[in-house]
């Protein structure tokens, strides 16, 4: 016993429904809704500050710290992988802190001198963890890990000495600046010593 299947009907033309000028599924529109625009804007750093020094240097620092990370996991000395992720994410936020001008609306926080904390730490613990890596470990992504670690030192250390100079240099102003009112302190004084 067979039975017959009634035809299928073709669906009709789906009606037509309008869409808002600023989606972001209409290709022809080629803008994106000023609320995307604005996320984007604020997530993606400006051209400005990644042909900074600044901006070089921290991303030089997360990459190569994302990379010795992942040589880290691959290999057999998985128990130093901590150190890369943390100091990965550290520059990452450093890196949006400063693009994203947060620093700037961050008062409390001194940005130089937490920076130049932050370079010192990573670039002692990567010169220790990669003399680790190299004399415990023979495995090669323990040997690239190493070599990537050494590599991130320098970059961190390279990074801490220019803090550190433009710390000095903050603080020669600032000792400019309180020695300028004590010189008119004392010639105000001979001044007045002169006249009596």
């Amino acid at each position: 016993m067979t039975r017959s299947r009634a035809p299928q009907e073709s669906p009709g033309p789906t009606p037509a429904v309008s869409c808002p000028a600023h989606s972001m599924d209409d290709p022809e529109s080629g803008e994106q809704p000023p609320a995307t625009r604005s996320v984007l804007s604020a997530l993606i750093p400006g051209r400005g500050f990644l042909a900074s020094r600044k901006g070089q240097l921290l991303l030089a620092e997360w990459v190569v710290s994302l990379i010795t990370f992942i040589c880290y996991v691959a290999s057999t000395a998985v128990g130093l992988m901590t150190v890369p992720l943390i100091e990965f994410l550290w520059a990452l936020f450093t890196f949006f802190a400063y693009s994203t001008k947060l620093n700037e609306q961050l008062k409390g926080i001194f940005w130089p001198l937490l920076d130049f904390i932050r370079c010192v730490s990573a670039a002692v613990i990567y010169f220790v963890i990669s003399l680790v890596a190299v004399s415990k470990y023979s495995c090669a992504g323990s040997k690239a890990a190493a070599v990537l670690g050494f590599i991130a030192t320098i970059v961190y250390a390279f990074d801490f000495y220019i803090i550190f100079n433009d710390l000095i240099e903050f603080l020669k102003k600032g000792d400019s600046a309180d020695e300028q009112p004590q010189r008119q302190k004392s010639d105000d004084e001979n001044t007045d010593s002169d006249s009596d």
